[in-house]
């Protein structure tokens, strides 16, 4: 049975977003990929491996190499659900924000009955 993974996944390991901010500059292979980091090839293409199941990945083998080229579509996922509580945040800060203008605003007037 294939394991299917999800985009949250690829991305939730620093390593791969490392690997898929160099792919996304240039197609690479393993070899250069791997020589970007303190991990054996090994590692490496687990790494690949976990991102290509997720879609963010494609390899194409050009003679004997095999090459990464990164499929950035899939993040629009993540864009998507990050997009909503961002707006939610924004709202609740916007609150915030009118309620110590007003806050603000009542306290002046206050200071100003309390003088006479």
């Amino acid at each position: 049975m294939e394991t299917r993974r999800d985009v949250f996944q690829a991305i939730s390991d620093p390593t791969r977003r490392e690997i898929i901010g160099l792919i996304a500059k240039k197609t690479m292979n393993l070899n250069s990929i791997a020589e970007n980091f303190n991990a054996s090839r090994q590692s490496i293409s687990v790494h690949i491996k976990i991102l290509t199941e997720c879609g963010l990945i494609v390899i194409k083998k050009q003679g004997r190499e095999r090459y990464c080229e990164a499929k950035l579509q899939p993040l629009n996922q993540v864009s998507s659900w990050v997009e909503q509580y961002k707006k939610f945040w924004e709202g609740r800060f916007s609150a915030i924000d009118d309620l110590l203008v007003e806050l603000k605003a009542g306290s002046k007037k206050t200071k100003g009955k309390n003088k006479h």
